[in-house]
């Protein structure tokens, strides 16, 4: 079935992996040049320390519509005074939710019990309570690139106040391969969005077609992040993931409800660096395929995929200032890249990585379980392979991470999502099925 499952993969050439590409834009274009924290409205221009490493142990071991509803809000679940004692789960399951999605991407939720799912196509459907409601909630076909493995609506991210003001954004690939950040507005009826409300916020140019990132994800401070892969092709050839200059192969970090399109908060780690651009978080990135922020400590955990050999996971705590440079391509995860010895001064290791010696391609990061329907997932980052597809879990256990697989499964898994109570789910890619992860013992 391994041999089988791969050459699916193959076939149909839908693998978020490493890959060449076509050369169809030269350099990172932007929108804006976002004023810091007090902004003045701008016209549209043309264009640390180190945490030491921390060892890794590997332990063995057809819908029926609903009528339009009025969403219930769903508060977020808030950690005991007591904390949980953290454990590695030692199995998962799979719940069957809904199916018959083409290519389902993302899953995430707007404050309340609905989920939206992102079709990489360009499509947004709203479910509740598995059934999936009348028409789409966002239908941007007709604006979105997805002829290559990696493009499409790669995320969306609801505004924390979005109950209120009904703002939300999107991460897509335009006509020409750019990756766009735009804004819409839901329309009267709360399960449909505005397509014509769009506003780009920025546009940043692809020099090849892979390598696109494309999560986008408000963090616990308010402000916007999105991952930006190194531009594509292999290795980086334009060193983007070591240059400040360029928005490829970073993490950025912006304000979204000032200035004319955003603005840079005042205590991000660039903003009088006049060789970087403000907006950046952390720079190294090769391709971060999912980010997560633990909605209990606020520590956030990135997935990044490796080009021949590793795959990594990186980890920052809640009260880290940014700036940090996470190895790419200096580094392929804690090892050097094309060479026996490299500069690894100022360089952040990952606290997880395995090879593609057992099969694996292009890891999916997934997030930490804090929802309460499973406690013995309680602390546990899940994450999978895209051609493998046995699911992960990963503990910091009394200060070492240990990680386990915890459910072989012969699907391609192209993401995790997580609703407004904390519950976990999975997409399986080729087959257009939701499921959600729920206790294995």
């Amino acid at each position: 079935m391994r041999i089988h499952l791969l050459l699916i993969i193959l076939i149909m050439s839908v693998a978020l992996v490493a890959c060449g590409g076509d050369n169809v834009e030269d350099e990172a274009v932007t929108l804006v040049t976002p004023p810091i924290v007090q902004p003045t409205d701008t016209p549209l221009p043309t264009d640390t320390p180190t945490p030491l490493p921390v060892v890794v142990e590997t332990v063995d071991s057809a819908e029926t519509p609903t009528p339009t509803l009025e969403p219930t809000l769903t508060p977020e679940p808030t950690p005991t005074e007591t904390p949980i004692p953290v454990t590695l789960a030692q199995s998962v399951e799979l719940e069957w939710i809904i199916g018959g999605y083409a290519r389902p991407l993302y899953l995430t939720h707007a404050g309340d019990e609905r989920l939206f799912i992102v079709e990489q196509q360009g499509v947004v459907y709203a479910v509740l309570d598995g059934q999936q409601l009348p028409g789409p909630f966002l239908d941007i076909r007709d604006r979105v690139n997805n002829n290559a493995n990696e493009r499409g609506l790669l995320s969306i991210a609801f505004h924390p106040d979005y109950p209120n003001n009904g703002r939300f954004f999107a991460y897509y690939t335009d006509a020409s391969g750019a990756a766009v950040i735009s804004e819409f507005a839901v329309s009267d009826d709360p399960n449909v969005a505005l397509a014509n409300s769009e506003r780009q916020l920025l546009r940043v140019g692809q020099p090849y077609e892979n390598h696109n990132g494309g999560h986008l994800l408000f963090g616990p401070d308010g402000y916007l992040y999105a991952g930006f892969g190194d531009g594509g092709s292999q290795g980086d050839p334009q060193n983007n993931g070591q240059n400040a200059e360029s928005l490829l192969g970073s993490i950025i970090r912006i304000d979204i409800d000032n200035g004319e399109f955003y603005a840079i908060p005042a205590d991000n780690p660039f903003v009088a660096d006049d060789s970087a651009r403000n907006e950046i978080w952390s720079i190294g990135w090769r391709n971060p395929w999912r980010i997560s922020f633990d909605r209990a400590t606020g520590d956030m955990y990135v997935a990044d995929v490796g080009q021949n050999l590793i795959e990594e996971v990186s980890f920052e705590v809640a009260d880290s200032s940014g700036g940090l440079n996470y190895g790419w391509n200096v580094m392929e995860g804690s090892s050097c890249y094309l060479s026996e010895a490299c500069d690894r001064a100022g360089k952040v290791l990952p606290i997880i990585e395995y090879t593609h010696a057992a099969g694996g391609c292009s890891i999916t990061g997934g997030y930490v379980y804090r929802g309460a329907q499973s406690p013995a997932l309680w602390g546990n980052y899940l994450y999978v392979d895209y051609c493998f597809g046995d699911i992960f879990a990963a503990a910091n256990v009394d200060g070492v991470w240990q990680t386990r697989m915890v459910l072989p499964t012969e699907m391609i898994i192209s993401s995790f999502g997580e609703d407004a109570a904390g519950e976990l789910y999975v997409m399986d890619h080729v087959n257009g099925d939701i499921y959600r992860i729920v206790n294995g013992n």
